[in-house]
């Protein structure tokens, strides 16, 4: 579980970040989910754009996605959500120490 330091530190670092992943129509996929969990491999830190309709829909989504693959909402603006999964092993972002 992050701290609020913790949170404030990644969503400035994901501020100028653009959207690795986007998810349309279609909703949440297994393909979807396969992309998540490289990106969260490889970057920690990403940003998923979510053009599905209502508001309920895309929290659903963003729900799904936490359970699924293990990360952290950080932040939700609008159609933008960030997440983050800590490499236990390889981590590549610095977290400071609450």
């Amino acid at each position: 579980m992050l701290t609020r330091e913790q949170k404030k530190h990644l969503r400035s670092l994901a501020h100028g970040r653009g959207v690795i992943l986007r998810i349309g129509q279609n909703g949440l996929t297994d393909n979807v989910l396969a992309e998540l969990d490289q990106a969260l491999n490889h970057h920690e830190l990403v940003k998923v754009g979510i053009r599905v309709g209502e508001r309920e829909a895309r929290d659903a989504i963003v729900t799904a996605m936490v359970e699924r693959s293990g990360a952290e909402a950080v932040q939700k603006i609008g159609n933008t959500v960030v997440l983050f999964r800590r490499d236990e092993k390889d981590p590549v972002i610095p977290l400071p120490n609450s």
